[in-house]
């Protein structure tokens, strides 16, 4: 595709309205924290549910911890 054309499929594209106005010259790429890898034991029926949900079961694991941590701090802090 030429410049122009990938200018037209955007212009084009719904999606992408919302985002026109954003000034992206400031951006920052984030590198996201490294994992460390443990060993864990789980009940069988929580591995299920989770693998269940589809590819990436331990992230979304990772972000219910994550999630439980961030409340526990709130109400410890008062």
């Amino acid at each position: 595709m030429t410049e122009a054309e990938i200018d037209a499929a955007v212009a084009a594209d719904p999606d992408w309205a919302e985002f026109e106005t954003v000034d992206w010259s400031q951006a920052e790429v984030v590198a996201p924290p490294r994992k460390q890898a443990i060993s864990i034991r789980l009940d069988q029926d929580l591995i299920d549910y989770f693998k269940a949900q589809g590819p990436g079961y331990q992230r979304r694991i990772n972000a219910v911890l994550r999630s439980y941590v961030k409340q526990r701090k709130a109400v410890e802090r008062g």
